[in-house]
C-alpha cells in the first residue's frame, strides 16, 4: 500500500509539473491583443395594454404601464486583465420587461459589463472613440432601447380610453475593434536575445520564458518592481525588434505600439558583440520611424551581459560613443543590478512629480 501511495503521489507531481510548464509558443494562444467586437444594447420592453376593472367599477381606464429601458453594454477596465482573449466577438444586453397593468412600469434591463485590459483603445471606423487607460473607467459600447409607452401615457381629454401603445425600441448595434496597448512605466527595448526576459525576471516576480539557446519573446510580460516604501514600479518586456519593424519585418508594428504607453525606456544592449553602440542606433531608428518623438522619452542605456570578457572591453567603449546613462550588469549573475532598480526609481519619481505638476494623477499600480 505504501508503494502504491508512494507512485501515485510521484504520478501526481509528475502532472503538476507539466502543466506549469508552457512554451513561450504556447502562451501566445493565451495573449491576445486584437478584437473584432459586435455589440448590441437591450431590447427596451413594450408598452402594456390593459384597462382597470373591478366590481361596480368596470370603466376604470386604461392603466398599461410603461416598458422598461433595455440595457447598455459597457466595456470596463480592470487592471487583473492582461490580455483581449476572453472578450468575447459578440454581446447582447439584457432587455426591459414590458409594461404592467396597474400601471406598473416593467423593469430596466441590467447593464452587461465586458471587463478589458487597462490600456484598451476602442475604435470605429478607424477612429478612437475612447482610451481606458485606467482601472475602473468604463466605455457605454451600446446603449439600450428606450421602452415602449403604455396605454396609460396616452389618456388625455380628448381621448379617454387610448387603445393605443408602443413597442420598446431596438438597443444600439455597433461593430467596434478593440486594440490593447500594454500599460506601463518603463519598457524595456532592445533586439533579440539582448536578454531583456532574463533581466525582467531578474527584478520582477515575472516569469517570461527564457532558455540557454537563441530565441525571442513572443508576448509582452509586464513586471512589478516593488520598493520598500510600497511603491510598484511597472516594466514591461516587450518582444525583441529587428531591424526594419517599423515597416512591419518581423513581429513588426504588432508589438511597437505597445512602447507607446511606457514613461520612459531602458535600451537593453549585448555588450557582447562588436560595436554595441550600432544596437542603440538602430533602436532608436525603428522608435523614430513608428512615431516621432518616441525615441526622445527619457532612458537609460542598459549594458547587459557584463560577466563576458569580450563585454568589459565593449563597455568603455560603448560609454564613449553615446551621451545617454550607460549600466552595465548581468541579468544571468546579477551583477550590479542595484544600479538600475535605484535609477529605476528616480524615473519613476520624477514622472510621478511632472504628472502632478500638470494637475494628472499620474499611473498607479
Amino acid at each position: 500500500p505504501s508503494f502504491s501511495t508512494s507512485c501515485a503521489r510521484c504520478s501526481k507531481n509528475r502532472r503538476l509539473r507539466q502543466k506549469r510548464v508552457i512554451s513561450e509558443r504556447k502562451l501566445t494562444r493565451y495573449f491576445v491583443d486584437h478584437r473584432k467586437v459586435r455589440v448590441v444594447g437591450g431590447q427596451g420592453g413594450g408598452g402594456g395594454h390593459s384597462f382597470y376593472s373591478e366590481p361596480r367599477k368596470i370603466f376604470g381606464g386604461p392603466d398599461g404601464g410603461n416598458g422598461g429601458d433595455g440595457g447598455h453594454v459597457i466595456l470596463k477596465a480592470d487592471r487583473q486583465m492582461k490580455s483581449l482573449s476572453s472578450v468575447l466577438p459578440f454581446y447582447q444586453g439584457f432587455h426591459g420587461e414590458k409594461g404592467g397593468s396597474k400601471n406598473c412600469y416593467g423593469a430596466n434591463g441590467a447593464y452587461m459589463y465586458v471587463k478589458v485590459p487597462v490600456g484598451t483603445l476602442v475604435k470605429e471606423d478607424g477612429k478612437v472613440v475612447a482610451d481606458l487607460a485606467r482601472h475602473g473607467e468604463e466605455y457605454v459600447a451600446a446603449y439600450g432601447g428606450a421602452g415602449g409607452k403604455g396605454n396609460r401615457f396616452f389618456l388625455s381629454n380628448e381621448n379617454r380610453a387610448p387603445t393605443l401603445f408602443t413597442p420598446g425600441e431596438p438597443g444600439q448595434e455597433r461593430v467596434l475593434h478593440l486594440e490593447l496597448k500594454t500599460t506601463a512605466h518603463a519598457g524595456l527595448v532592445g533586439f533579440p536575445n539582448a536578454g531583456k526576459s532574463s533581466l525582467l525576471r531578474a527584478i520582477s516576480r515575472a516569469k517570461p520564458a527564457v532558455a540557454a539557446y537563441p530565441f525571442t519573446t513572443l508576448n509582452p510580460h509586464v513586471g512589478i518592481v516593488h520598493y520598500q516604501d510600497y511603491e510598484q514600479v511597472a516594466v514591461a518586456d516587450i518582444p525583441g525588434l529587428i531591424k526594419g519593424a517599423h515597416q512591419n519585418r518581423g513581429l513588426g508594428i504588432a508589438f511597437l505600439r505597445h512602447i507607446e504607453r511606457c514613461r520612459f525606456l531602458l535600451y537593453v544592449l549585448d555588450l557582447s558583440v562588436s560595436q554595441p553602440w550600432i544596437q542603440l542606433q538602430d533602436l532608436k531608428y525603428e522608435l523614430e520611424q513608428y512615431k516621432e518623438g518616441l525615441s526622445q522619452r527619457p532612458c537609460v542605456v542598459i549594458g547587459n551581459k557584463i560577466d563576458l570578457a569580450q563585454s568589459r572591453i565593449n563597455l568603455p567603449l560603448l560609454k564613449e560613443q553615446i551621451d545617454d546613462r550607460v549600466i552595465a550588469l548581468s541579468a544571468l549573475t546579477g551583477d550590479n543590478l542595484e544600479e538600475l532598480l535605484l535609477h529605476l526609481r528616480e524615473l519613476y519619481d520624477t514622472y510621478v512629480k511632472t504628472e502632478q505638476s500638470r494637475g494628472q494623477s499620474p499611473v498607479k499600480w
